[in-house]
């Protein structure tokens, strides 16, 4: 062998190993692209995107044409290195070759270009999109018959290939990836995402108004205590009964009817020929299904009703939004009368406060499967209703009941956990 036919030879065994590095990093590239990313970026007309979406949507042929040049290229470079080995060391210089030119390409064919691939594969994938796009037109025909002698040898085997699988994710799995602290979805966002995720789960009764709470008008009240009902009313839209809270009439909107009584004669026929019919739902309804149901139904309320069609509540499509973005949609004078911060570390909290919002302002983890409330809660656990200044374990806190109205928990104090 002549020294050129050596620098040759070396120069093109130095070729093939680049050639093998190049793709050894486009296999790896290409398959760790995050594909809805390659998505978004294909619907932003970005071409280098669509040129690598469209080597993806044949996996099967663009994994053959990379593994027919990387093999290929390998070869070649063991058959030009053995060469060179028997030229410098006789029969002897191929077992030096063979070991020596598999750590090569163990180091600089495969695993230094991988790790480099799987730390940018983005960057990876639209520089190698272009010429690994050309070279699979050139070997077409070559890899299609490739292919087509793999899938049926796959088929013989009873394996079925489906090539245009779906990425979809399910619930679980997308909360998974909004809840990954490496993501770069900032703390708001994602606690908002993962709540709009946590609607197919709960139900109507996780954030209905109880009953007991509800403000509402009796029909048969005399005008000017409707009047002072309204005026210190403050929402938009207030329930009318009659006689009973079982017996809605209808929900009145507020300011329609106190322009009725700043008008020049004002009269209950007039008042209440504003109301509109009232709307009820079953008490297990999914909030995502109520969220379609409202916007179907171009309505904002609903009572919700049980089994026997008594009601149990009021949910609006502020209280699903409410539940949805959190502490944006809750004044902190709200917040204030729900939960009252100590000097001591404890906090005084209104015993209706719902058991899922006590849970993330406190970051607890208080029951939220049963009862919905604080107060429903601490009586279910004690099978009683307590007497003031009872105390109790529940959750890791130690639970004051601090008042008792009739027969409801009014006011309990939650001393810090650390002190337990």
């Amino acid at each position: 062998m002549h020294s050129l036919s050596v620098i040759t030879s070396i120069i093109i065994l130095v070729g093939l190993l680049l050639i093998s590095a190049f793709f050894s990093a486009s296999e790896t590239a290409l398959m760790s692209i995050n594909r809805y990313r390659l998505r978004y970026l294909v619907q932003m007309g970005l071409p280098p995107a669509k040129r690598v979406l469209f080597l993806l949507k044949k996996p099967d042929r663009l994994l053959a044409t990379i593994l027919i040049c990387n093999t290929f290229a390998n070869i070649v470079a063991s058959a030009v290195a053995t060469m060179l080995a028997i030229h410098f060391w006789g029969e002897i210089g191929v077992a030096f070759a063979a070991v020596v030119l598999t750590l090569i390409i163990l180091i600089f064919s495969e695993i230094a270009p991988k790790t480099l691939a799987i730390a940018y594969p983005q960057k990876f994938s639209f520089i190698i999109s272009w010429p690994l796009l050309l070279i699979s037109y050139l070997l077409y025909p070559m890899v299609w018959l490739i292919t087509q002698f793999s899938n049926g040898l796959l088929r013989l085997l009873g394996l079925k290939l489906q090539h245009n699988h779906s990425d979809r994710l399910s619930s679980e799995e997308l909360r998974s990836v909004v809840a990954d602290p490496s993501g770069k979805i900032t703390g708001h966002h994602q606690e908002m995402l993962l709540r709009i995720l946590d609607l197919e789960k709960m139900t109507v009764n996780d954030v209905m108004i109880p009953r007991n709470r509800i403000l509402s008008l009796d029909i048969d009240d005399d005008l000017e205590k409707i009047r002072e009902q309204l005026l210190s009313c403050n929402m938009k839209y207030i329930p009318v009964y009659q006689d009973d809270i079982n017996e809605i009439k209808g929900i009145l909107p507020v300011f329609r009817a106190l322009e009725i009584f700043f008008g020049t004669s004002p009269n209950k026929t007039a008042i209440f020929a504003l109301m509109e019919e009232p709307y009820f739902i079953p008490e297990e309804t999914l909030l995502s299904t109520q969220m379609k149901h409202f916007k179907l139904k171009d309505r904002n309320h609903a009572f919700v009703v049980d089994e026997y069609g008594d009601i149990l509540g009021l949910v609006s499509l502020g209280n699903i939004v409410h539940e949805i973005v959190g502490e944006l949609a809750m004044e902190k004078n709200d917040e204030d009368t729900l939960l009252q911060l100590e000097s001591d570390g404890s906090y005084m909290v209104n015993a209706a406060i719902h058991v899922r919002e006590l849970n993330r302002i406190l970051q607890a983890n208080f029951p939220s499967e049963g009862p919905r409330t604080l107060s429903g809660l601490v009586t279910e656990y004690l099978e009683a209703i307590p007497t003031a200044q009872s105390c109790l374990y529940l959750g890791g806190y130690r639970l004051e009941i601090m008042a008792v109205e009739g027969n409801t928990i009014s006011l309990i104090k939650i001393l810090p956990k650390k002190t337990v």
